[in-house]
């Protein structure tokens, strides 16, 4: 037997996508999955798709106290905002925890007060294992939290750039499409089957989606000279755009470039250097020149397609990623944190191939 995991909120969808990696996880051994309203209901009955899985046959959901002295070595968080830092405080330092939602995100409780209720419960290690020297942290950490799929998909995309100093900080201009499962499976009006077909649109414009300030953390972060403290934060612009699709992420991401980024050969350069960065990456694919991500790619995986281009015309680097929200945005990025952290191997139970077509 392997090491023995929990999942709390495992009747949403991050929370099924969780159950469904696990159950082919060759290390892992599934304990208590919890759910509040869906307590004692089949696993099966709400996540269909998981039906007949030897791991999960004949389970119920558990009530939502289940995880506490449950006996795991870690627990996985799936909760709604607000809800896992209560759940948190209940786990023993000898249980690692990694956290899906966004309590433990953001080091600054301003930012935190601007998008979410209650109190800012602090930051833990941010689990995106390919920003520099994040896997030690991580191998070392019994406390993490997963950015949010918007995050992971910008974040991914510009930190290579910006840190091979080819993009201003301060002029960038993120536009990222969405599939309706990022928005979890509360009954919404907007959300319905007949709102969403046949249309694309905008939502949280200028700033008020709560995954701008993850950006903006990231960024100042990797902006900060070698060893020094983070730069202020630069204002990004971000427009997130629902899109008529169950799952994925395609984000276009666009900056203005340095000197050295601009023109051609630039974009040798921003190849390069998304290249340097990623060179080795299990979950990470710079796609050839001319060839464009697309979320059906990457869909049901772990992986990351990126392409970038530099416009000499506009002076702008534009590089694009496309991700699964509900894998490298959520569940997937969660298994491969607690990999690192439970001293497995980090792709175990993880694929970087989408399901086609």
């Amino acid at each position: 037997m392997g090491a023995r995991v929990a999942v709390a909120g495992a009747s949403g969808y991050a929370g099924g996508e969780l159950l469904r990696l696990l159950a082919g996880h060759p290390d892992l051994e599934i304990g208590p999955v919890t759910a509040g309203s869906h307590a004692g209901r089949p696993v099966a009955e709400v996540h269909r798709h998981l039906a007949g899985l030897p791991s999960l046959a004949g389970r119920t959901f558990d009530a939502a106290d289940a995880t506490a002295g449950s006996g795991c070595d870690l627990v996985f968080l799936a909760l709604p905002a607000g809800q896992s830092a209560a759940l948190a405080a209940r786990l023993g330092e000898d249980v690692k925890v990694v956290d899906l939602g966004p309590d433990f995100r953001l080091a600054d409780a301003s930012a935190w007060l601007r998008h979410y209720q209650g109190p800012h419960a602090g930051r833990w290690i941010t689990g995106l294992p390919e920003l520099p020297g994040a896997r030690d942290l991580l191998r070392a950490a019994s406390r993490v939290a997963v950015p949010g799929c918007y995050a992971t998909a910008a974040i991914v995309a510009l930190t290579p750039v910006l840190a091979a100093g080819l993009i201003e900080a301060q002029d960038i201009v993120i536009v990222a499409a969405s599939g309706t499962s990022g928005a979890g499976r509360a009954l919404r009006p907007e959300l319905l089957g007949s709102e969403v077909m046949g249309a694309v649109s905008a939502y949280q414009v200028g700033g008020a989606h709560r995954h701008t300030p993850e950006i903006e953390q990231a960024l100042a972060e990797v902006a900060a000279p070698r060893g020094g403290p983070p730069q202020p934060a630069a204002p990004v612009s971000f427009t997130p755009l629902l899109a008529p699709m169950p799952r994925g992420i395609l984000a276009t991401c666009t900056a203005r470039a340095t000197p050295a980024g601009s023109g051609q050969p630039g974009i040798a350069h921003v190849r390069a250097a998304l290249t340097e960065a990623y060179a080795g990456e299990p979950f990470i694919c710079l796609l050839p020149e001319g060839c464009w991500p697309s979320t059906a790619a990457v869909a049901g995986s772990n992986g990351v397609h990126l392409q970038a281009t530099a416009d000499a015309r506009t002076g702008r680097v534009t590089v694009v990623s496309a991700i699964d929200n509900l894998g490298k945005g959520a569940a997937g990025q969660a298994l491969q944190n607690a990999n690192l952290m439970l001293g497995l191997p980090e792709t175990a139970g993880l694929t970087s191939a989408g399901v086609a077509p």
